[in-house]
């Protein structure tokens, strides 16, 4: 029995409280300069209170303010994010499904070979395969295309291990029964894998969609082009000035902006979320 310590739970509390402030207050600062000029922004100490520009630097960003500064509209950028984001998070879990389904239901040659390839390359850092990578998008003329921005970065050796040892646990009995069904692999996977797994998938897309969202060093260097720039490259070039031509204001504004998506991702699949980290469904 667990015993009820107020000590113990009044220290647990304030520690959440603790993290709660060190993750908000960052988000809340930026909030609060989004509503300020840039004037007002560098000039210390700035307010912890918003200030009275907040509906006019927002629609002035999105009228066409930062377009101004990086040559691409807001909605641009928040465009190719969100299909670079969802292109890279469906693309993952559909190679890493289809990989660890192979390698646990079908008998060929070489098979844990394969699987141990595909691991040891969670032992490479991203460094030491971008060159090589990036050399194939060139050569294959993919430089500011959605498919150069995407198609380097589906494939997972961490999905491919998760979705890997989540089938390992799939009874036996069950395959021997649908194997009895006359359930080919296909039916197999769509009628018994994928309800299974989907909680799994589930928590597996909001993880990927996050990556895939926050995403800097390959989408800098494979758009040239403004109009292929992802929202955090284009607050990248917002700030490649002096701090004193810095459009913080919009800069603020677009940070703002850039953290919504994920969040509501996360909001709206919360409870998928958490079943998927914490449940096994059989």
């Amino acid at each position: 029995m667990i015993e009820n310590r107020p000590v113990a739970r009044m220290v647990a509390h304030l520690m959440l409280i603790l993290g709660i402030i060190v993750v908000a207050f960052p988000i809340y600062y930026t909030f609060v300069a989004s509503s300020m000029t840039s004037t007002d922004i560098i000039r210390p100490p700035m307010s912890l209170l918003p200030g009275d520009h907040l509906s006019a630097n927002y629609t002035d960003a999105m009228a066409g303010g930062v377009e101004r500064v990086v040559g691409v509209s807001l909605e641009r950028l928040l465009f190719n994010s969100f299909v670079v984001a969802l292109a890279i998070a469906i693309g993952k879990i559909v190679i890493s499904f289809l990989s660890a389904f192979a390698i646990v239901f079908f008998r060929f040659p070489f098979r844990m070979g394969f699987f141990w390839m595909i691991f040891i390359t969670l032992m490479l850092p991203v460094e030491v395969r971008i060159l090589p990578t990036y050399k194939v998008i060139v050569d294959l003329g993919l430089i500011d295309t959605y498919a150069g921005l995407t198609l380097p970065l589906m494939a997972s050796a961490t999905a491919t291990f998760l979705f890997r040892q989540f089938f390992l646990t799939i009874p036996g009995e069950l395959v021997e029964a649908a194997r009895i069904d006359n359930a080919g692999p296909f039916r197999f996977m769509r009628d018994i894998l994928l309800p299974l797994s989907r909680t799994n998938i589930a928590a597996l897309f909001v993880i990927l969609f996050i990556y895939g969202w926050t995403q800097y060093l390959w989408p800098l260097l494979v758009t040239n082009d403004a109009k292929m720039n992802t929202i955090i490259i284009g607050l990248k070039r917002m700030v490649d000035f002096t701090d004193a031509s810095t459009p913080w204001n919009y800069v603020m504004v677009t940070a703002i902006l850039a953290i919504i998506p994920p969040i509501m991702v996360v909001v709206l699949m919360q409870r998928w979320f958490v079943k998927g980290l914490v449940e096994t469904e059989k």
